[in-house]
């Protein structure tokens, strides 16, 4: 078999793996989109749907990995094609952790519903983090499947603003608590939700890092962006 040959196959393999991979993506931010959509309209129903979806992102992780693992076993790729599978599941690892977020919302939308609370929560500032964070999300996956690193450094940056959202939610709901105690049970849940929705556009930023480790072959965590546009450079 010609090396041409084996190197179309590897090629064909990889994209059959990295579409698997914006797959998971689709239905994560699905699970996103579903879970605060039950927070805004108080449905036992639509954060159930969010639930049974997480086992489907559970067992795409699971074939993903396993479809990784056989294309090392069998090709034994070097330098950047292995950097790129590592990645790719590293990524996929990050979007299984997205869609457990999304479970933790549904679960905690169904402990307020039937704890009874008020629907005059404050969430509306829930629904704007949560569309900062989607939107970050769907930008990292399409800045993964061209590998641009350029806009890589834009989503750590936009990452900021998400983190505002969360601080400034957390200052009104500090006050909501304050002037009536009766809510402070609520509003806890509502903090455990904020949280949440923040760490969704942690693993944006994560899967941003990767495009990065991919091309360059810098490793960014725990990197000042001033120094990451220097290796974007």
């Amino acid at each position: 078999m010609s090396e041409k040959h084996l190197s179309s196959q590897f090629d064909n393999e990889l994209g059959a793996v990295s579409s698997r991979v914006m797959e998971l993506g689709g239905l994560v931010e699905a699970q996103i989109r579903q879970a605060v959509y039950a927070l805004s309209q108080f449905s036992v129903e639509v954060a159930d749907q969010v639930l049974a979806t997480e086992i489907k992102v559970n067992a795409m992780e699971v074939e993903i990995d396993h479809d990784l693992s056989s294309i090392i076993a069998r090709r034994q790729p070097t330098a950047r094609d292995l950097r790129l599978l590592i990645a790719i599941s590293k990524a996929t690892n990050n979007l299984e952790r997205v869609g457990d977020e999304a479970a933790k919302i549904a679960r905690m939308v169904r402990s307020i519903i039937n704890s009874g609370a008020p629907r005059s929560l404050p969430s509306h500032e829930l629904r704007i983090a949560s569309d900062l964070a989607s939107g970050l999300l769907r930008k990292a996956l399409d800045a993964f499947a061209r590998l641009d690193t350029v806009a890589a450094v834009a989503i750590l940056k936009e990452d900021d603003l998400i983190d505002r959202e969360f601080d400034g939610f957390v200052r009104k709901l500090i006050t909501y608590m304050m002037e009536d105690p009766r809510m402070i049970s609520p509003s806890l849940d509502l903090l455990f939700l904020a949280k949440a929705i923040e760490r969704i556009g942690d693993h944006a930023k994560n899967i941003a890092e990767l495009i990065i480790y991919i091309v360059k072959g810098a490793d960014v965590r725990h990197t000042p962006i001033d120094e990451i546009e220097s290796v974007v450079k």
